[in-house]
């Protein structure tokens, strides 16, 4: 699994948010926010506006979420 969709999840599921609460914060589709999730091949990554959303949902920096720190 990705470092993005590990740390996705992580941080969401461990804040008690469903998949279904955040793609409704963040006005997208269910099924495009679980594709942010999964990892494989041709998965959807979120564009940057998107990826900031979720940062400030989470109360997370997106350079955690990318995997460039800890």
């Amino acid at each position: 699994m990705d470092i993005f969709q590990k740390r996705l999840k992580e941080e969401r599921a461990g804040q008690g948010i469903t998949q279904r609460e955040m793609a409704g914060k963040l006005q997208i589709p269910l099924r495009t926010y679980i594709n942010y999730e999964q990892s494989g091949k041709g998965n959807r990554q979120p564009d940057l506006d998107t990826l900031v959303k979720i940062a400030k949902i989470l109360g997370v920096r997106s350079d955690y979420l990318l995997g460039m720190e800890d």
